[in-house]
């Protein structure tokens, strides 16, 4: 019993050091609320952005789909169009999207941190 305890101690502490050299977050996230659509292998989904930054989203989904760690899968919204990204994780309803780097998304997502957070941070300060 005291060696299998030890044993799962000691799996965690490998854990912690191979995600210690992982990169974190690169940058920062604003909470928001944006409704749309994420497709995965052809099937659209309801769902909501609750959080975003330059490079990724966190998305709260209406209903399970399959879509798995490095999966493609397509967020359209009102605001930025149709992006393309990457699943990093998906657990409890939630998922998070590394968005592609391509100029086009790129450009989509710095007109929307202009265009929406900008203005609120200038009616905030």
């Amino acid at each position: 019993m005291v060696l299998k305890f030890i044993f799962t101690i000691l799996e965690a502490i490998k854990v912690m050091i191979a995600n210690s050299n992982t990169p974190g977050r690169r940058s920062e996230r604003i909470r928001c609320h944006i409704r749309g659509t994420l497709r995965f292998l052809n099937k659209e989904f309801g769902a909501r952005i609750i959080d975003i930054s330059r490079l990724g989203m966190a998305l709260e989904l209406y209903e399970w789909i399959e879509a798995r760690p490095g999966s493609t899968v397509h967020i359209k919204t009102g605001e930025f169009g149709t992006i393309e990204a990457t699943v990093r994780w998906y657990r409890a309803g939630k998922m998070g999207i590394q968005i592609e780097e391509t100029s086009n998304t790129a450009a989509q997502i710095e007109t929307y941190f202009k265009n929406f957070h900008e203005r609120q941070l200038t009616r905030a300060g």
